[in-house]
């Protein structure tokens, strides 16, 4: 049973950590599989589509550092807290950090790719 003066850093991680996930999956993962797919897109949506998901990572990161600070908060307070509860806390956030990875790579590839091909369009008109 939980100490009920314990600090409550470990339930605030958990939720955290598990909105921000959803989030990640339900905001930003369908942007990214439609710009994958860049066949299938118009010409003139193809600009739209990568500026929002410029847009969603800022927001991203912004969620990233709350869930960070809350993970601070957990560690700061780590002698406090139910040990698996912490557990459970820190590995969900360790989860939710490697699911941040393999995302931004995918947004860095979509991102970097137009000026890209933009710079190479460039260099064989020249």
């Amino acid at each position: 049973m939980i100490d009920p003066v314990s600090p409550t850093s470990d339930i605030c991680l958990l939720l955290r950590a598990h909105a921000e996930q959803r989030w990640l999956c339900h905001e930003v993962l369908p942007v990214l599989r439609q710009l994958e797919q860049r066949d299938l897109l118009p010409e003139e949506q193809l600009g739209a589509a990568l500026a929002y998901l410029e847009v969603l990572w800022i927001e991203a990161s912004q969620r990233a550092a709350e869930t960070d600070a809350a993970y601070a908060e957990l560690e700061a307070c780590a002698a406090y807290a139910d040990p698996r509860l912490h557990h459970k806390a820190r590995g969900y956030h360790r989860d939710l950090l490697n699911l941040r990875k393999a995302i931004a790579s995918h947004v860095a590839q979509l991102v970097a790719a137009p000026s890209d091909e933009l710079s190479q369009d460039h260099a064989s008109s020249c």
